[in-house]
C-alpha cells in the first residue's frame, strides 16, 4: 500500500531513496540579502553596441582561448546551408502526388517515410 502511494504521488521519501541508491538534487541554501544574484547581476552585464551585434556570432566560441567568429558575407557560405530550413513535403502530401512524377529527392523522402510508418 505504501509503495502504491509513493508511485501515485511521484515523491520518494529520503530514507527509501537512500536504500535504493537513488540520488536527488542538493538542497540550496537560502541566499543572504545583498549577496550574489538578482538585480546586481543584471547591472553588471556589458552593453554591446549594435555594430558589434551585427558582425559577431556570440556564444559560438567553444574554446577557452579565442574569440567569437565574425559573420561573413552570404557568398562565403556553402549553397546547401540556405536550404536547411526549406519546408519538405509530408507523407500525406507525397501520397497524393503521382510517384512517377516526383523529383528524385521527394521520392527518396517518400520511401524513407513509408519505411518508418
Amino acid at each position: 500500500m505504501a509503495l502504491r502511494r509513493v508511485l501515485k504521488d511521484g515523491v520518494i521519501p529520503r530514507d527509501a531513496a537512500q536504500s535504493f541508491g537513488i540520488r536527488g538534487f542538493a538542497i540550496a541554501s537560502k541566499a543572504k540579502k545583498g549577496g550574489k544574484g538578482g538585480a546586481a547581476d543584471a547591472a553588471k552585464t556589458p552593453v554591446l553596441s549594435k555594430e558589434l551585434k551585427s558582425t559577431t556570432v556570440f556564444g559560438a566560441n567553444i574554446l577557452k582561448e579565442g574569440s567569437d567568429p565574425k559573420l561573413q558575407p552570404d557568398s562565403e557560405y556553402p549553397e546547401w546551408l540556405w536550404h536547411l530550413l526549406d519546408k519538405r513535403p509530408m507523407l500525406s502530401e507525397l501520397r497524393r502526388k503521382d510517384s512517377k512524377t516526383l523529383p528524385y529527392e521527394d521520392l527518396k523522402r517518400f520511401v524513407k517515410l513509408l519505411r518508418w510508418q
